[in-house]
């Protein structure tokens, strides 16, 4: 197990294929770290599949209805870009066209991405279990996809 330095700013989550930890990043982006951290204490993300798994480029998640069009109950966030690039292991929010409309559906990039970098909000890195991520099936969509058991605040845990 990895040595957790700040736990109320660490995610552990439990997924099909392992144990993935996650370092948030609060100084990047306080809003979707605050959204991010307020849905796994609500266990919304507990049960959600990977709905889009692209070799070589991320794993997407957070989607209650598995299709990539759904979302929290809760308002969109107002974009946080940063100059964070988008490397292997970060943890960065999904949304739609409107900068403007990241809600719960998150992904980890498997590869860097320069071409995402400053268009989408980075809020963490993944710390521990890239292993783990790795082996995450992949598809556009996933058949059978793997799924989030547990997405847990370390301070919980």
């Amino acid at each position: 197990m990895v040595d957790i330095k700040d736990p109320e700013n660490t995610i552990v989550m439990e997924t099909t294929k392992g144990q993935v930890v996650i370092q948030l990043l609060p100084d990047l982006a306080p809003q979707h770290v605050a959204r991010i951290k307020e849905l796994a204490r609500e266990k919304f993300y507990d049960g959600i599949v990977f709905h889009r798994v692209i070799d070589g480029f991320m794993a997407q998640t957070g989607d209650p209805t598995g299709t990539g069009m759904g979302g929290s109950d809760k308002p969109d966030l107002k974009a946080e870009f940063s100059n964070t690039n988008h490397v292997r292991g970060t943890c960065s929010m999904a949304r739609s066209q409107n900068p403007n409309s990241a809600n719960s559906q998150f992904y980890i990039c498997f590869e860097d991405a320069p071409w995402l970098n400053k268009q989408y909000t980075v809020w963490g890195q993944v710390i521990d279990g890239m292993d783990n991520v790795d082996k995450i099936k992949r598809g556009e969509p996933v058949r059978d996809p793997d799924s989030i058991v547990t997405m847990r605040v370390a301070a919980d845990v």
